[in-house]
């Protein structure tokens, strides 16, 4: 790698808070590490990662994933990490994807999926809440996967001066990229939007 001028992308990871002394509540795994499924809408994964801005620092991305097609199907962009970047990455999957049934949704035991405004809006949006054990990343496999391609392929590629560039850049690898035209090896070497349109042609 030397020799041919290559560097690696991994950069390592940054924790821009330290852990809560305060012990987490175990909450109930509905999900257990089983990622199949037979059509769209049935198991979504959510989870928030850190996007580094020169004039603004830390930023938050939330996201959404249909564990079927794998596209991100919701996501929101923010500069702090409140609960309002995970209701509004949730709100734009749900009038995005209309689902007809009651599904699962999995994330982390982070305070924003927590909380109980997060909770109100799965109980009116009658979508069941599964959670990841603490301190199992395996839990929630697929969406951590996600963001650490967008970190290697984006991110890390670029340095974003401002909020808006680095949102700008994030919605045209999302959906220019990723899920249009990036295939995938688990879903057939096909796009994400290429298996979401053939389960909703079968539906």
């Amino acid at each position: 790698m030397k020799k041919a001028g290559i560097q690696s992308n991994i950069q390592k990871k940054y924790k821009p808070y330290s852990s809560s002394k305060n012990k987490v509540e175990e909450r109930e795994n509905v999900l257990e590490q089983d990622f199949t499924t037979t059509t769209i809408n049935e198991k979504w994964v959510a989870d928030i990662t850190y996007v580094h801005v020169l004039r603004d620092g830390w930023c938050y991305l939330a996201s959404v994933m249909d564990l079927h097609s794998k596209k991100i199907i919701g996501y929101s962009f923010s500069r702090k990490m409140t609960t309002d970047i995970v209701t509004k990455a949730l709100e734009n999957a749900y009038s995005t994807q209309n689902p007809s049934k009651e599904l699962i949704l999995h994330t982390d035991l982070g305070s924003q999926y927590t909380s109980q405004e997060f909770q109100d809006l799965l109980d009116k949006r009658h979508i069941i809440q599964s959670f990841s054990k603490k301190g199992c990343p395996y839990d929630n496999a697929c969406i951590e996967s996600f963001h650490a391609t967008l970190k290697k392929e984006e991110a890390y590629q670029t340095k974003y001066v401002t909020f808006d560039q680095a949102n700008l850049a994030l919605f045209q690898y999302i959906e220019g990229w990723y899920n249009r035209k990036r295939i995938h090896g688990s879903i057939g070497y096909k796009t994400p939007q290429t298996i979401e349109e053939e389960a909703r042609k079968i539906a």
